[in-house]
């Protein structure tokens, strides 16, 4: 199938086919026709199938093909849930308007609130935004969505993982007319909240799921092995890390401060590595995914900032030096490899510290690998047995503590209180008495 079939625009196809992008994949090939005949869409995929140009293709050609509700408005809001994921739609959406008269704006917390402002006064026909600046925008009357034609959610479960609902609401309410056309877009739809907040957010949508996030993906090779402690998980990752078939790798941890911490041990081990964290900037943090995205450090040390959205062809590795408390990241963590039908390896460490999110993410998949062994790397550590039920007591059993049979009631015998009469010894104890001697005549 070619992307004219789809029915979009050619001049879309023809910028499409300039990047190398022939035929669309699955997800594209379902959820394009359908937004762009105007229906909402929930739609579900699994990691690297092509999700963001599913919502991009029907924005662009909408705003190529159709006449502006607004003049002011933007035509097309896309939300994100971190920087990092809107500055990568932000990219793809670049290079498929270059050859348009289309404007963009990108509007990310941590930059300059004003100069947003003044973006915004540009009229411009896309917005990209995460949901906290974009409500602080709405809050200050900076931007207006009553014209706004496509309203598009990338990864809708993280944006209410980490508290967005309210933000949604707001976005949602702002831009709540009959002619708008919302588009919701995952990897994960298995999500309670993310079902009822759908059911505020689109008007009768066509279903696609393509895949169930639950599934093994084929094209990453999953291994785990058992750690015994810190040192046991740094040696492991020393032996994997400079295997010869390791390209690009992402390397994902529990804190900021581990971040940085194995990011200088591979640097000292003359590894091109660099630590990605939410602490940082704005500005850093852009520089550094496009420093790594041009190939200018092997290594991305991270925490889950970078578990979603990052399209990064080149990344052959993905090392969960810790295991996520959530099963579904466990997902997008792996997926930042085996992109595009490329193969890719997924290494887990489980330490004590991890057999808990281990037994998650093995009840939430249908497949997980068994355990491996390096040979002069062999852990001590197997896991952790299960604690033992409590024992039940049954009533009738034989073993039930015995009832103390009550003694009868007596009468306590009453003392007598009368004071002992002198003469008597200064302990209170009466002298003895003793009879007198005879006197002698």
């Amino acid at each position: 199938m070619q992307f004219t079939e789809l029915g979009i625009d050619s001049r879309l196809a023809q910028q499409l086919s300039h990047q190398g992008i022939v035929s669309p994949t699955e997800i594209q090939a379902q959820a394009v026709p359908t937004a762009i005949a105007g229906h909402d869409v929930f739609a579900q995929s699994k990691t690297g199938s092509g999700k963001t140009l599913a919502f991009l293709l029907p924005a662009v050609h909408r705003i190529m093909k159709q006449k502006a509700l607004s003049k002011r408005d933007p035509r097309a809001l896309i939300i994100a849930p971190t920087r990092e994921l809107a500055t990568q739609v932000f990219n793809q959406c670049r290079l498929l308007i270059a050859s348009t008269n289309i404007s963009l704006v990108k509007i990310l917390g941590g930059e300059n609130f004003n100069d947003q402002v003044k973006a915004l006064r540009k009229n411009p026909h896309i917005v990209v935004a995460t949901p906290g600046r974009l409500a602080d925008h709405l809050s200050q009357n900076t931007v207006q969505l009553n014209g706004l034609e496509l309203l598009i959610f990338d990864e809708a479960d993280r944006m209410l993982d980490l508290g967005f609902e309210e933000q949604l609401n707001l976005i949602n309410q702002s831009a709540d007319h009959r002619l708008r056309q919302t588009l919701l877009f995952s990897a994960t739809l298995d999500h309670a909240q993310v079902e009822v907040t759908s059911r505020q957010l689109l008007k009768t949508p066509k279903r696609i799921i393509l895949s169930d996030a639950q599934q093994k993906h084929d094209d990453i090779e999953q291994a785990l092995y058992f750690a015994d402690h810190l040192d046991h998980k740094e040696a492991l990752l020393k032996h994997l890390v400079t295997d010869d078939s390791v390209g690009q790798c992402i390397i994902f941890t529990a804190t900021r401060n581990d971040t940085q911490r194995i990011s200088e041990l591979l640097k000292e081990m003359d590894i091109s590595a660099v630590g990605l964290a939410g602490d940082l900037t704005q500005a850093k943090r852009l520089d550094i995914m496009d420093s790594f995205s041009r190939g200018l450090f092997k290594v991305l040390v991270t925490t889950d900032v970078a578990s979603r959205g990052l399209d990064l062809l080149s990344v052959t590795h993905v090392i969960n030096f810790d295991l996520p408390k959530q099963a579904e990241e466990y997902v997008h963590r792996i997926g930042r490899t085996g992109r595009a039908g490329f193969k890719g390896v997924a290494v887990s460490f489980v330490g004590p510290k991890d057999w808990k999110s281990y037994l998650a993410i093995k009840s939430y998949l249908h497949e997980i690998p068994d355990f491996k062994v390096i040979e002069g790397l062999e852990g001590k550590f197997k896991g952790l047995r299960p604690p033992k039920p409590a024992k039940k007591v049954n009533p009738k059993s034989k073993d039930t503590v015995k009832k103390v049979k009550k003694k009868p009631y007596k009468k306590p015998i009453k003392k007598n209180k009368k004071p002992i009469p002198a003469p008597f010894d200064v302990d209170g104890a009466a002298p003895l008495r003793r009879k007198p001697k005879p006197t002698e005549e």
